[in-house]
């Protein structure tokens, strides 16, 4: 199955900038599917959903938490 480059956009959180590629494929049974690769330094988060709308949604909410725990977790190390 191959994916179609819906839109590309910048999510902000904090000040910080991320690209969001967002795509569009047809699944074996012929309905539309939804990702959205959000790129980090040395990673990339990916979610999908049934529509873009719904897709946009949850990139909207779950980004900055994503973030977020990124950052914990790479903070001072207890000893």
């Amino acid at each position: 199955m191959f994916r179609t480059l819906v839109h590309t956009e910048t999510v902000d959180v904090e000040g910080r900038s991320y690209v969001a590629h967002f795509f569009e494929r047809k699944t074996a049974r012929g309905t539309r599917r939804y990702c959205c690769e959000i790129m980090l330094p040395g990673e990339r988060i990916i979610l999908d959903d049934d529509s873009m709308t719904s897709l946009s949604t949850k990139v909207a909410r779950l980004a900055p938490a994503m973030m977020y725990s990124r950052t914990l977790g790479s903070g001072p190390k207890a000893a």
